[in-house]
């Protein structure tokens, strides 16, 4: 993240109008801004979506808070899982100090991390599945949208479910998995009962 990030970044305090933060906005072209505390600590984070929603005379009263933060030292990927999960647009990137050192975007992520969706498809579905796992090619559908894999259908044990979905999330590309994938259950092996026909 110290190698991708913003480090010129804007800030406000909370004791920071919310009028001027409006302006702030529209000068700079940005929609969002980290709140600092004393030795640069991320308090919060104040975004364009806060200021309608939120009546506030400063911008302690309208920010988002505790902010949802990356360390400089972890990797992309990592820090686009977690801009997934929360649903963040924007992440402060802080030091081993929790201080500010600078910003990330979701574009920045995005722009470096993600591959092509088609892309992604091809190298679980090919790779892993049909040379790694080896399993047959209708035995799970892989759907992508913005590096979110989504993988849904049946295999035959638990472990390899466990497999697909460790190397799918190493796989270049990949933001996050999301698991649908189900044990087989083979019916047509089950003893059959006395008296049942064949």
């Amino acid at each position: 993240m110290g190698d991708l990030m913003t480090d010129e970044v804007l800030t406000v305090s909370s004791a920071t109008p919310s009028a001027a933060v409006a302006g702030l906005f529209a000068r700079h072209g940005i929609n969002g801004v980290p709140v600092v505390g004393e030795d640069d600590h991320v308090v919060g984070l104040i975004s364009a979506s806060d200021l309608p929603s939120r009546s506030a005379a400063t911008v302690g009263g309208m920010m988002s808070s505790p902010a949802v933060t990356v360390y400089a030292e972890q990797t992309v990927a990592e820090a686009a899982r977690v801009m997934a999960r929360r649903g963040c647009e924007r992440l402060p990137v802080i030091d081993d100090e929790e201080r500010l050192v600078g910003m990330v975007t979701r574009r920045d992520l995005l722009g470096f991390f993600l591959r092509p969706d088609a892309e992604v498809v091809m190298r679980i579905r090919d790779g892993i599945l049909g040379e790694i796992l080896r399993v047959q090619a209708d035995a799970v559908q892989v759907h992508v949208l913005d590096g979110v894999v989504v993988l849904t259908g049946r295999l035959p044990q638990q472990s390899l479910i466990r497999i697909a979905l460790a190397l799918t999330s190493q796989t270049e590309g990949v933001v996050a998995v999301v698991n649908r994938i189900s044990v087989e259950t083979d019916g047509t092996h089950s003893p059959k009962r006395p008296g049942t026909a064949s």
